[in-house]
C-alpha cells in the first residue's frame, strides 16, 4: 500500500513538473525574472512565439525591424519629435532585457533635423487570436509616451515591415489597431488601452480604458491582451481595466479578424520637459499564447 501510495505521489509530481516546463512555469531561485503564469481558464495556454531578449548588445533581427521612415511631412503623426534610428544608442540588449531609450541629442535624418532620438520596432511576427503577456516598465518623464500596440500587417503605410513586403492594402483607421499599453509621462503610472477602427479612432477614440498602477518606471509590470474572435480584454498583473465586445461586429467595429504584428516603441512629444536626458522602457519579454 505504502509502495503504490510512492509511486502515485512521484507520478503526480512528475506530471506537475512536466506541466510547469512546458508553460513555462519553472524558473531557478537565482533568476531576477519573473514568470508568466498560465491561466488555466484561458483557452489559451499552447507558447507559439516569444522573445526572451537574453544577450547583449543588438537586438534579434530576425523577429524584429526597426521602423523609421519618416511619414509625409517630415514628422511623425501628432506632432511628435523625435527620429526612430536603427542604432544601438537607441535599442539594445541587456542583462537579458530590451532597453528602448529615449534620448535628447541633435540628430540628422531623411533630410529633417531633431533634438530627440528614440527607437519604433515592428515584429517579422503576425498572428489573429490568442493570448499576449509582456512584462516591461515604462521610461519616465513629462512628455515620453511609450507603448506596445498592434497593427494590422495589411496597414498601408510606407516604411512598415509588411508594408515593405507587400501587404499594405487598408489606410489606417480601417485597418485596425490594438493599444495594449500606453503611458503618458504627463500622467504618471496611468496605464491605458484602446482599440482603434473605423468607428472610433484617434483624438475621439472611445473604446479605452485604463487603471492607475504601482510605480510603472521602477517595477515591472506584466501587461497582457486576450484576444478571442468575439472580444479583447485588457488587463495588468491580472487586474482587468478595459474589455471590447462590440454588439454589433463589421468592417468599421471588428477589423480583428486577421493577422497583427506588434510595435514597441517610445515617442517624444512637444511639451517634454526641458531638463529630460534619456529614459528607456525595459522589456523582460514578450510571449503569445494560442
Amino acid at each position: 500500500m505504502k509502495q503504490t501510495l510512492l509511486y502515485s505521489t512521484i507520478g503526480i509530481g512528475l506530471l506537475f513538473i512536466s506541466y510547469s516546463v512546458v508553460n513555462g512555469n519553472m524558473q531557478s531561485n537565482d533568476s531576477p525574472h519573473e514568470v508568466f503564469r498560465v491561466d488555466l481558464d484561458s483557452e489559451f495556454n499552447t507558447l507559439i512565439w516569444s522573445d526572451e531578449f537574453n544577450g547583449t548588445g543588438e537586438i534579434d533581427s530576425e523577429k524584429w525591424f526597426h521602423q523609421t521612415q519618416l511619414p509625409p511631412g517630415g514628422s511623425w503623426w501628432g506632432g511628435l519629435i523625435q527620429h526612430y534610428t536603427n542604432r544601438e544608442e537607441n535599442t539594445y540588449l541587456k542583462d537579458g532585457y530590451l532597453y528602448l531609450n529615449a534620448k535628447k541629442e541633435k540628430f540628422e535624418d531623411q533630410g529633417e533635423t531633431k533634438y530627440y532620438t528614440s527607437a519604433r520596432l515592428n515584429s517579422k511576427f503576425a498572428f489573429t487570436y490568442g493570448k499576449v503577456a509582456v512584462r516591461a516598465k515604462m521610461p519616465e518623464g513629462v512628455g515620453t509616451w511609450p507603448a506596445i500596440w498592434m497593427l494590422n500587417k495589411n496597414i498601408d503605410e510606407d516604411g512598415a515591415y509588411w508594408d515593405n513586403k507587400g501587404f499594405g492594402k487598408v489606410k489606417w483607421p480601417k485597418c485596425g489597431e490594438i493599444d495594449i499599453l500606453e503611458h503618458w509621462g504627463k500622467n504618471q503610472n496611468y496605464v491605458s488601452s484602446a482599440v482603434h477602427n473605423g468607428s472610433s479612432y484617434g483624438y475621439n477614440v472611445q473604446n479605452l480604458g485604463g487603471q492607475k498602477v504601482t510605480d510603472v518606471a521602477k517595477e515591472f509590470h506584466i501587461y497582457t491582451l486576450e484576444w478571442t474572435e468575439d472580444k479583447m480584454t485588457f488587463s495588468v498583473d491580472g487586474v482587468e481595466h478595459f474589455r471590447y465586445n462590440p454588439t454589433t461586429k463589421n468592417l468599421s467595429t471588428w477589423p480583428y479578424d486577421s493577422d497583427y504584428y506588434f510595435i514597441f516603441n517610445v515617442a517624444i512629444e512637444p511639451d517634454i520637459h526641458s531638463e529630460f536626458i534619456e529614459s528607456a522602457m525595459v522589456v523582460d519579454y514578450i510571449r503569445v499564447y494560442q
